[in-house]
């Protein structure tokens, strides 16, 4: 499929192109990816050296290989991950040739080591920071420690793009540890106390966190102006519609080698658990099952057993892409809520906490579960968030509406808000979870869907 980039893509690109180090600020479902890639290519930047990435596990790991083998204009583009905790691997990763490498933040630090240890030069002549806030606590001399390890080969690039939808998520105190990188503090100061100084103030002697005097807003975003792009999704987006995305899970070969078996047999093995389906739409529950990372072993429904993470992989990049903002998260089995709940000790679910509403729509649950059968008809939930993300899908289509509707568009207008819906379809890689979303969309029947599916070899 050939990439044919929307007109805020190509904004992002012009203003990478005019400003080498510059921010571009853009909401969710803005292409941040895919335009910085139309960018690299486009302007030629990568065609000699080679671009650094700098993001998330899960986003290093999956979001720009997948968006570079999604589109055929990028699919020359050699990838290399350096990520994970295997050292040898990334290593091996580092010294690979390729157009662009991925590394996550928290290997930032064992890469700078790497480099003096063996005395590599830097190879990149683009550093591109995706959700770039993550190094907003840098300082000078001290702050957080990506941040230092970060300058030692920031200003030796010849461009540098930070990536975020949320530049401020604590305020404008925020900007400073991410602008040093691009002008090392010539527009908002050489220090950061110079910049608290000038801009902030604390109400009381007792105060820990200083409030910004009101000119300061004013002041900064005319300092800044120049290099750092802002694209809100209201503004370019119908907001009478979700913004809605598939974020692909690839499973690791050995959790999808079982899951072919129960497509073709009806019968596989995890973990020395015989587990077999007796028919057609017993197998299909199994292969949805499956397909979120977890199977039942045995009729009663109350053991069950792991047979991969990767749907709780991408939830967690979607939460790291979100920046602190609240998300709803709809899940379908049992097995998916005790999953949830190990990986994310901060979650909340609706079945659990009779207040669980209300303590969401003031803001205290910045992630909460919800099963469609519970979250239907009445209840109200926009004024807690606008992100909702299925975790796991179902064939029942007036469920999945009704759980979108207590966020949705219209939901948020009658509560006074300007901002889009967010929808993030978790789909596992080459399982029925694609056939499901193609029977919403189309709403056809069970029965046609999967006889679709088959004809077009959507399940392999």
């Amino acid at each position: 499929m050939k990439f044919k980039p929307k007109e805020y893509q190509l904004i992002q690109s012009k203003h990478i192109n005019k400003y080498p180090r510059c921010a571009v600020w853009a909401g969710m479902g803005m292409g941040k990816t895919s335009g910085s890639l139309y960018a690299l290519t486009s302007l030629d930047l990568i065609s000699k050296q080679s671009a650094l990435v700098v993001a998330p596990l899960q986003v290093a790991l999956h979001t720009w290989p997948d968006e570079i083998e999604k589109w055929e204009d990028f699919r020359g583009l050699r990838v290399s991950t350096v990520c994970g905790g295997d050292q040898e691997a990334r290593l091996e990763a580092l010294n690979t040739k390729a157009d662009i490498y991925t590394i996550n933040y928290e290997n930032l630090v064992w890469l700078i080591d790497v480099m003096k240890r063996y005395r590599i030069k830097p190879k990149w002549n683009v550093i591109i920071l995706d959700e770039a806030t993550r190094v907003k606590s840098t300082r000078l001399r001290q702050g957080c420690v990506r941040g230092q390890a970060l300058k030692k080969i920031a200003f030796k690039a010849d461009r540098f793009i930070e990536l975020t939808g949320t530049p401020a998520p604590n305020g404008l105190i925020d900007l400073w540890g991410q602008l040093y990188f691009l002008d090392k503090g010539a527009r908002l100061g050489l220090t950061f106390t110079s910049f608290k100084n000038r801009w902030f103030y604390y109400p009381t002697q007792y105060s820990r966190r200083p409030e910004p005097h009101v000119f300061a807003d004013k002041q900064i975003h005319a300092k800044i102006d120049d290099i750092c792009l802002s694209l809100r999704p209201e503004d370019w987006f119908d907001l009478t519609d979700p913004i809605e995305r598939n974020i692909i899970a690839t499973m690791p070969p050995a959790a999808e080698k079982r899951y072919k078996q129960m497509q073709r047999d009806l019968f596989t093995t995890v973990n020395f658990h015989e587990i077999d389906a007796k028919t057609a739409a017993d197998k299909t529950i199994k292969c949805l099952q499956m397909a979120s990372g977890a199977l039942y072993t045995d009729n009663t429904r109350k053991k069950w057993v792991t047979v991969h993470d990767a749907k709780l992989d991408a939830l967690e990049s979607i939460i790291a892409e979100s920046n602190g903002a609240n998300i709803l998260v709809a899940y379908q089995f049992k097995t998916d809520k005790e999953r949830l709940k190990r990986r994310f000790k901060n979650m909340v679910f609706l079945i659990d906490d009779k207040n669980a509403i209300s303590k969401w729509n003031s803001g205290k649950i910045s992630l909460m579960g919800v099963h469609p059968q519970s979250a239907g008809h009445g209840l109200n939930m926009q004024y807690g968030g606008n992100i909702l993300v299925f975790f796991s899908l179902w064939w029942n289509p007036e469920e999945r509406e009704q759980v979108i509707e207590r966020i949705g568009p219209v939901r948020q207008m009658q509560a006074g808000f300007n901002r889009p819906v967010f929808i993030y379809n978790i789909v596992a890689k080459n399982t029925l979870d694609l056939t499901v979303l193609r029977k919403h969309k189309l709403k056809c029947s069970v029965q046609d869907a999967l006889m679709e599916a088959a004809s077009r070899k959507v399940l392999l």
